[in-house]
């Protein structure tokens, strides 16, 4: 069963921020150019998507891989008490708003997986202090030293893998395109790794540590990803993958997993 609910996105809650407040250039990922700011083409006046359910199809696969974390509702609903971006005076600032609430956001899905795997780390207490952090005005959210406090939370992710898989090898390994078909990855260091085209079909990833590792086209059909450390869903979005590939229950199947 899927849990983590207020860590992923509800389009339904949110007035349509990443679709304004974020700026994309013609790419394989998009199919247009857009300025931060602006609302896109296929915004309609409810703020959501009109081609949502065909996204992957007409050339959009980068906002099928993007994820919030949540963030969307957050800051539509809290910091900005129910304004839309149409009511927002300054969408410079709701724009920093919202890029620092993902972050947020993202940091608490990470700690909160550091919380059950070792419930003696203290991911719990941080996790806590984080989820505070979201619920200040925009001036305060701004205000937060963002990087010592991923310093802080990185440090304890890596304390806590290690610990877990027993293991205190090296990560960031060039990966990319590499045919890993089959192999035994069981409790590898893999976190910020570059996994991108790699072939990993049926490979047993129990254990591995996934933290930001690129895994755009990476081959997940078959693979046990259902024990693997901070895996996060833009990641599984942006693999293939399929019916078979077993997924942590956090983590949402994409749809064109299904096949």
């Amino acid at each position: 069963m899927t849990t983590d609910a207020d860590l992923h996105s509800d389009c339904s809650r949110c007035s349509g921020l990443c679709c304004v407040l974020l700026p994309f250039e013609r790419s394989s990922e998009f199919a247009l150019n857009k300025a931060g700011g602006v609302p896109c083409a296929h915004l309609d006046r409810h703020d959501l998507c009109d081609i949502h359910e065909r996204l992957g199809s007409t050339g959009w696969p980068g906002c099928v891989i993007f994820e919030c974390f949540g963030a969307g509702q957050l800051v539509t609903e809290r910091t900005y008490e129910g304004a839309t971006w149409r009511e927002v005076e300054d969408l410079d600032e709701l724009a920093a708003v919202f890029a620092a609430t993902r972050m947020l956001q993202e940091l608490r899905w990470h700690l909160r997986e550091a919380a059950a795997l070792d419930p003696l780390s203290g991911a719990a207490e941080l996790e806590a202090e984080v989820a505070g952090l979201t619920l200040g005005r925009p001036v305060e959210i701004l205000a937060i030293d963002m990087n010592g406090l991923r310093k802080r939370i990185s440090d304890l992710l890596r304390r806590v893998s290690s610990a877990h898989r027993g293991r205190h090898d090296q990560p960031h390994r060039d990966l990319a395109g590499r045919d890993l078909r089959g192999q035994d990855l069981r409790r590898a260091n893999l976190r910020g790794s570059l996994l991108i085209t790699a072939d990993l079909r049926g490979a047993d990833l129990t254990s591995a540590d996934l933290l930001g590792a690129d895994l755009r086209g990476a081959d997940l059909r078959d693979a046990r990803l259902a024990d693997t450390l901070f895996l996060s869903q833009p990641q599984v979005a942006a693999a293939r993958g399929n019916a078979e590939a077993t997924l942590p229950g956090r983590i949402f199947r994409p749809r064109h997993w299904a096949g």
